[in-house]
């Protein structure tokens, strides 16, 4: 025969707690504490996105660009986890600056292209590329020392730099509607499940949802291949990830639109999925990305750079300050200058490698 309780009441519950058998209080107690767990985080999954990693190096890190055990193991461990990390602090706003006027004043001229210009999926987002001379040629943001660090530290040593762009989030012209890209990954091919390449982006200011921060889905950079994709390689709009995909992942961690602070870099895994949101503000927003893959991957992408920056590359070679495997065609400086503003859109690059 069962033993009933009496109906629940406070007072009879505390004055009668010795006829409660100890094995129903320690099973009810269990099951309470595992049903609060179980909501709360549900709760806490749908109503707090999470947040990407961040890694702040000391004075001392940033003087010597390099960072300590400690903070290189946790931004390896970010990048496992999520597939991306942010680095504050390591850019000198200056060096920002002078890169950033002249990458305005060149994303207007490619804006007014209009269907000619090489956007990314809509012209609120434009493919463009830095001046690739020396005056533009700054080696603590194309060759960070940090950012070559880590990504040494994910693939093994002398990454190879094979891709130079940037995609610059542009204001919302007159009578235009705010648009943003479709959901995807930029490994819109088939590639490994582990880490193969990864992106350096580096904002010229800081990015905040107003002016256009990327939406980044933490973790999904080991969520399926390209099964998980639409849309044929060299198209616009390849590697968009299913409408079914994205909402289950919704439902287990939603994306977020991070504020970076100028002066960092973020490190993402290229198969992370992500999406360019629209710039609501009268600035534009220009985000570099260069691309390191990993030694072993035979991705067959060359730079293109004027010959007044080959002396600077040799010397950070010289000096055991370049870490990386810099394939480059090299050109005159009036060649370079007068094609630079005339390459492809982002999807017209080839990321795969040779059989």
């Amino acid at each position: 025969m069962t033993e009933r309780l009496p109906q629940y009441q406070p007072d009879f519950f505390i004055n009668n707690l010795h006829f409660i058998p100890n094995s129903f209080i320690m099973l009810r107690t269990q099951k309470i504490i595992t049903a609060f767990t179980k909501c709360a985080r549900t709760f806490a999954t749908i109503t707090r996105p999470p947040q990407p990693g961040v890694v702040r190096p000391s004075a001392n890190e940033v003087k010597n660009s390099l960072l300590d055990s400690r903070n290189l193991e946790k931004a390896v461990r970010h990048m496992h986890r999520d597939g991306l990390v942010v680095v504050e602090d390591v850019v000198p706003h200056q060096d920002i600056d002078i890169l950033n006027k002249k990458m305005i004043e060149d994303a207007r001229t490619l804006q007014a292209r209009g269907d000619k210009g090489p956007f990314n999926y809509n012209k609120g987002n434009i493919q463009q590329d830095a001046p690739p001379v020396a005056e533009y040629f700054l080696p603590s943001i194309f060759t960070n020392p940090i950012a070559t660090q880590i990504t040494t530290a994910m693939m093994g040593p002398r990454p190879k730099w094979t891709f130079c762009s940037a995609n610059s989030a542009m204001a919302t012209l007159p009578g235009d509607t705010p648009q943003r890209q479709p959901v995807h990954s930029d490994a819109d091919f088939a590639h490994p499940d582990h880490p193969f390449a990864l992106v350096v982006n580096i904002p010229l200011v800081t990015v905040t949802p107003e002016n256009g921060s990327t939406e980044i889905w933490l973790g999904t950079h080991n969520t399926g291949g390209i099964d998980a994709q639409e849309g044929a390689h060299g198209e616009r709009a390849s590697g968009r990830i299913r409408a079914d995909l994205l909402l289950q992942r919704q439902a287990i961690s939603p994306p977020v639109q991070p504020i970076i602070k100028k002066g960092s870099i973020i490190v993402r895994d290229l198969r992370l999925w992500h999406a360019g949101m629209p710039n609501t503000t009268q600035e534009t927003r220009v985000m570099l990305a260069m691309i390191h893959f990993a030694p072993w991957f035979r991705n067959r992408m060359r730079l293109e750079l004027g010959d007044d920056i080959k002396h600077i590359l040799e010397g950070l070679e010289t000096e055991g300050k370049l870490g990386l495997d810099v394939p480059v065609d090299w050109a005159s400086r009036e060649a370079v200058l007068e094609g630079y503003l005339n390459r492809g859109f982002g999807n017209s690059y080839d990321f795969s490698q040779e059989a």
